[in-house]
This record gives structure tokens, sequence and C-alpha cells, in this order.
């Protein structure tokens, strides 16, 4: 079986964590110190933060007080939208790699794609790719279309592709675009919010090998090759959600997963957002 350690290979050769932690919401200061900190403690070598989400600080803080070696650790942060642009985001990495402390960042991605600014912000991007700031880019909520833009121009292939999804919000039709150019898809929001946990199909696969639905869905993104990054600040959440690598869904149960999805999303349509 995987363990939480199980790494998948982007398309420039680095390798990123499956499974890491989400700090969305987290709040700056011992709230997401704290939810760091533990999960690295406890195995996690992934972490996923945003400019946006105004806890840079505390990741970064936990992340060099960990005791791990820099290298043993995958680092995430975003462009938020209001800094898009090509000198506009150069800065706005600036104050984010300030901010966490760190020498480097492992994946920076496009937070949105904003009409107008998201190829200017991505050549900033291959900047920093090129200069050596960050080990991979990626982007974030794009759509086909949006990365089809992308691509028409782009000198490096998106990494990543991070969006919503969840059984409720499958996303197949761009998972299927995305492995086709090579781009891994990751997902946010993988739990959805706890909003279907009491569907009964998982609620009988769940009570079969003695899992919770979190841990059932989340070994569905393992077993569908999507990176998931499941966000907690309780402990024993954050514990709960790394005990997916010691069982295995059956074809037929990932088929019956599947079959909930109802293109249902909790966030912003990435076609319309006004942020």
């Amino acid at each position: 079986m995987n363990q939480l350690q199980n790494t998948v290979t982007l398309n420039n050769g680095v390798k990123m964590p499956q499974l890491g932690l989400g700090v969305y919401k987290a709040q700056e200061g011992k709230e997401a110190e704290s939810a760091v900190s533990h999960a690295i403690k406890i195995g996690y070598r992934s972490i996923d933060t945003a400019a946006v989400y105004q806890n840079e600080e505390s990741v970064g803080k936990a992340v060099r007080e960990s005791g791990i070696p820099r290298e043993d650790l995958f680092i995430t942060t975003k462009v938020w939208n209001s800094d898009q642009g090509y000198d506009s985001t150069l800065q706005a990495f600036e104050t984010s790699l300030t901010k966490l402390g760190l020498d480097y960042v492992d994946l920076y991605l496009v937070h949105w794609p904003v009409p107008g600014k998201y190829k200017e912000t991505y050549k900033a991007l291959e900047k920093l790719y090129k200069d050596g700031h960050v080990r991979a880019i990626g982007v974030s909520n794009f759509q086909p279309h949006h990365l089809d833009d992308l691509l028409a121009d782009a000198e490096i292939v998106p990494a990543v592709n991070q969006v919503e999804l969840h059984p409720l919000l499958s996303q197949q039709p761009l998972r299927e675009y995305c492995s086709s150019k090579g781009i891994y898809v990751e997902a946010w929001s993988p739990l959805a919010r706890g909003g279907f946990f009491d569907d009964p199909v998982l609620q009988e696969i769940a009570a079969k090998y003695g899992k919770s639905p979190a841990q059932v869905i989340l070994r569905w993104d393992i077993q569908h090759n999507i990176i998931t990054i499941p966000k907690s600040v309780t402990p024993s959440r954050i514990e709960e959600n790394m005990q997916i690598f010691d069982f295995e869904l059956t074809p037929d149960e990932m088929v019956m997963i599947d079959a909930m999805n109802k293109d249902e999303r909790t966030g912003a349509d990435p076609d319309h957002f006004n942020f």
C-alpha cells in the first residue's frame, strides 16, 4: 500500500506528495501554525497556502521550526487576483516569499483565471521558474478553454491545475483534458465541506472498511491519481485524513462513487466570479 509520502511526478520531473494539508481559512497565528506543525510532525510533507489566506507567515514559521529538512517539504502558494499582471505578480511573489521566510517555493499557482490578466501573470510565473525561485508552476480554477488560451502563448506547460473536485463535482472532462496535456489535477475542497457524508453509498462503503466517509472520498482521489489537499485545523481530523493507505476501493466501488457526480459546486464558477 502507498504511504503518506507517496508522490506523483510532475511534468518537469519534480516529485509532489499526493496528499497534503490545505490551510484555507486557518487563522494567522496559533491556529494555522499549530495545524501545520502537527501535520508535519505526523508525516505530512505538503502544505498548501495562498496569499489571500493571509496565513503565509504562520505556515512559514511552522515549516522553519519543524526540524524537517526544507528539501523534504513541498510548499505551495498562489498569487491573488488583485495582484495579477506581470510586474505585480513578481512583486506579489516576493511578498509571499518574505512572509513564508523561505528561499524558494515548490509550487506557485495563478489562483483564478482573471480575464485579460492571467496570461501576463503566467509569464511572470515562467520567469520565476526559469530564475530558480520556484520548482514548479501551475494554475488554479482553470477550465479547458482557459488552458487552451494560456497554452497558445505559454513556454511552459502548467504542472498542476488545482480545482474544486469531489464526488458531487468529479470534473471528469477536465481531468481527461489535463491528462492529455500532461497537467496534474489537484483537488481543493475534496470533501465538499462534508455536505454529502450521509450519502448511503458512502456510508455503506465506509462501514465495509471501518473508515469514515471522508477517508473513502480521499481514497477515491488517490486511486484516480488526483492530488488532494483536505483542509483542517483539528488534530484528530488531520490524522484521520492521512489514514487512507491501508485499504483499497474495488473497481465497482470507484464506479459507484463516480456516479454521485451532479456537477455541483460549493465554490465559485471559474467562468463567473467577481473577486
